[in-house]
């Protein structure tokens, strides 16, 4: 008898057990998630997390709150998110830079791959290389020669080590052998200012910044970075129609802190994949120039380990001093 009531408490257990789990799911969220932005305002990052954070609090019916935590090339507030309760009530907005950063960065308080989890990515927007107007270029192929013919005179702009606009140039260098000299800013809004004034001659950027600056003729676009042309862009060619190989978009997505359940980590994604799956989303995105990401979750993982070694090895080529 004692067995068999073994045996019938064991069986009801394990019937409990996935409704258990899939009650915390359900539940979820409860209260206000937060999203941490480890960028300044204003730029692409945080107007496209603004608008998703919105179409999440539409559909789980919960405030998902943006808040930006800008510093030491985006590794301050991942840092934040790291030590993160992993309940998924707080989420970190992830990109590019922190791919480049976990070979760029020597000493850092996290492993991105490991002491996070990727959870789904939101949009792929495409880079665009604009130059002053006074520099005597209007192709990629002129700007190429240029800077063969005057190593190391052309300087371009980033808003700092690592970032989305600092590594577009150095694999811009390592696939077409020019010299021009890096120059960061702490943020984006000084390299904006002095790409206008001339202060620096060359620039990477987001296609939705630049596009009003070019259509006043404040600076000339050379070259969009993505496979296809730009639809906001259409009459610029892709860097890759002159330098073979060349692609360098500006990618967004969301990571949780390793831990947070599986349940949870599903329900964002799928519900994220749903917003961006929709016909006024996708609409809306393009316009603005970024293009929705979709992927599951086991595929966006994939893809950020992909990119964790793409830019070790553009690191690597091209002799990129570490930040220690």
């Amino acid at each position: 008898m004692a067995m068999l009531r073994a045996t019938v408490g064991a069986v009801i257990l394990s019937l409990l057990a996935p409704v258990g789990g899939a009650s915390a799911a359900d539940d979820y969220p409860s209260r206000t998630v937060r999203i941490i932005a480890p960028f300044g305002a204003g730029g692409p990052t945080d107007v496209f997390t603004r608008i998703m954070a919105q179409e999440l609090q539409n559909a789980l019916h919960q405030p998902f709150v943006v808040e930006n935590k800008p510093g030491a090339g985006t590794t301050l507030g991942t840092e934040y998110v790291v030590k993160s309760a992993p309940d998924g009530y707080t989420l970190l907005m992830v990109s590019g830079t922190q791919t480049v950063n976990e070979t760029l960065y020597t000493k850092k308080a996290y492993h991105l791959m490991t002491d996070l989890v990727p959870v789904a990515p939101l949009i792929d927007t495409d880079l665009v290389l604009v130059v002053n107007p006074s520099v005597p270029v209007k192709s990629i192929a002129e700007l190429i020669a240029l800077a063969k013919a005057k190593p190391g005179t052309l300087n371009f702009g980033s808003s700092g080590p690592g970032s989305n606009y600092h590594m577009a140039a150095e694999l811009l260098k390592n696939l077409s052998g020019i010299d021009i000299v890096h120059v960061p800013y702490k943020g984006s809004t000084g390299m904006r200012t002095d790409i206008i004034s001339g202060n620096i001659q060359i620039l990477f950027d987001s296609v939705p910044t630049m596009a009003p600056l070019i259509e006043a003729g404040k600076v000339r676009a050379l070259g969009t970075s993505g496979h296809n042309r730009s639809p906001i862009l259409p009459n610029v060619p892709t860097i890759s129609e002159t330098v073979p190989g060349f692609a360098a978009t500006l990618w967004v997505g969301f990571m949780a802190p390793a831990g947070t359940s599986q349940p949870i980590v599903d329900k964002l994604n799928d519900t994220i994949s749903d917003i961006l799956s929709r016909h006024d989303i996708q609409e809306s995105f393009q316009k603005q120039g970024a293009t929705p990401f979709i992927m599951t979750q086991a595929n966006f993982k994939t893809f950020m380990d992909g990119q964790v070694a793409t830019w070790a090895k553009v690191i690597n080529a091209n002799h990129i001093v570490l930040i220690k």
